[in-house]
């Protein structure tokens, strides 16, 4: 692989950069008092100004839709930056490094992954109704996959039945986690449930898109990510009783829902894992910034012999978890999500735990600092923890690496 950026992505990374300078580094005190005001029940839940704010001057920057790749801008037959996953790469790192800075791009999860589905996917009705609004950042979306009751990190366990009936499916289970779905403009939710328990285990899944506001549907709760409640975005436990959506609804047809989540998390595990080193490099920033200005047992923090030892392995690490993004996504171009998902599986073990540990180490050089929400490391740690189950737990995808490996070596 060639491991310069094209010309393209060099450009839009200049004025992604320039724009971060300008417009969300100065917006982030904004943004900490504005959610910080809307303490009351009926303010929680409501789409943050200071986001809002600088949305039209993204579009106006040409840097929206940044995410859709060539390949998906053509199945739905609209356009965006038309860039691969490797030329996106670097640029998710540039906006990973403030935490709320993709929905300003309209690049954030889970709508990334949510769009690209329905425009490989969705029939031309949905591409017009869901997809069209997705992309103009009209409305908003979540998936619907984890629940309460089951292991989920083994996907064949989902029990939320999707159950035939006339020209209508009827959904019943209950789901949680589902990011996004806090979010009053949340309109749509694409369900992962059971069509027939019966069928092969790979078989028995399907997707459906569900409209938020069919009767049946009942948000239960907000859950909290180590303290912080991700208003409003929010990640949220909702109970389905007998909610019906026409049979059209269906994503690709029955029993395609593994098919479907293969495609689908491929090139969202490249976002997450870019939007995780930029954090870890700006937790790196701010640990030498601040090991450079603090002076402790009458030398600065910098010069201790353990301060240097982390900066050195923070650079080590989050540059070798960049390397290895960027083989996945290349061979994602190349080749395909198949021939890539042992290099997937890997960078969703190494992205999480480098960032966890980077950012861990820069809250050390910060004392009680980077415990507080004075520097953005407690907020960033937790995120950066959570990510080790949003595609899937770290141990599902060291078994499936190891598993190859052994393949490897197994007799004739």
């Amino acid at each position: 692989m060639d491991f310069d950026y094209s010309e393209k992505t060099k450009a839009l990374q200049l004025r992604l950069q320039d724009f971060m300078d300008a417009h969300v580094y100065p917006a982030e005190s904004a943004l900490h008092a504005e959610l910080a005001a809307n303490t009351a029940a009926a303010k929680r839940w409501t789409p943050l100004q200071t986001i809002e704010r600088l949305k039209p001057l993204a579009r106006q920057a040409g840097l929206w839709n940044l995410f859709l790749p060539a390949d998906s801008a053509q199945a739905a037959g609209f356009s965006g930056a038309g860039l691969t996953n490797q030329e996106y790469a670097p640029l998710a790192e540039i906006m990973g490094r403030v935490l709320w800075s993709s929905e300003v791009f309209n690049c954030s999860a889970p709508d990334t992954g949510n769009m690209e589905t329905i425009a490989r996917f969705g029939s031309a009705d949905a591409k017009q109704r869901w997809l069209k609004p997705l992309l103009a950042g009209e409305i908003r979306s979540a998936f619907a996959m984890t629940e309460p009751d089951v292991a989920s990190s083994d996907a064949t366990n989902i029990a939320t039945r999707i159950a035939r009936d006339g020209d209508h499916y009827v959904i019943n289970g209950r789901k949680w986690w589902i990011s996004g779905a806090g979010d009053p403009r949340c309109a749509i939710y694409i369900l992962m449930g059971k069509t027939d328990p019966n069928a092969a285990r790979h078989s028995q899944q399907s997707m459906v898109l569900v409209p938020a506001n069919t009767p049946g549907i009942t948000v239960l709760r907000p859950l909290h990510v180590l303290g912080y409640d991700d208003a409003p975005h929010g990640h949220m436990e909702i109970l389905f009783e007998n909610v019906r959506v026409p049979v059209g609804n269906i994503l690709l047809g029955e029993g395609r829902g593994f098919e479907i989540a293969q495609a689908r998390l491929g090139p969202g595990r490249i976002h997450h894992c870019m939007r995780l080193i930029g954090l870890a490099e700006r937790a790196l920033e701010l640990m030498c910034r601040r090991a450079s200005s603090r002076t402790a047992f009458d030398k600065l923090v910098s010069a201790q012999g353990v301060t240097q030892e982390r900066i050195a392995d923070a650079r080590c690490k989050i540059d070798m978890a960049r390397l290895l993004t960027l083989k996945a996504a290349w061979m994602m171009d190349t080749a395909g999500n198949k021939s890539a998902r042992n290099e997937i599986a890997m960078i969703k073990v190494v992205a999480p735990t480098m960032a966890c540990d980077v950012i861990d180490w820069a809250m050390q050089v910060h004392g009680g600092g980077g415990m507080c929400d004075d520097f953005p490391l407690a907020y960033s740690y937790a995120s950066a923890r959570t990510l080790r189950f949003a595609d899937g737990p770290d141990e599902v995808h060291r078994n499936a690496v190891a598993k190859a490996e052994l393949g490897k070596y197994a007799p004739a």
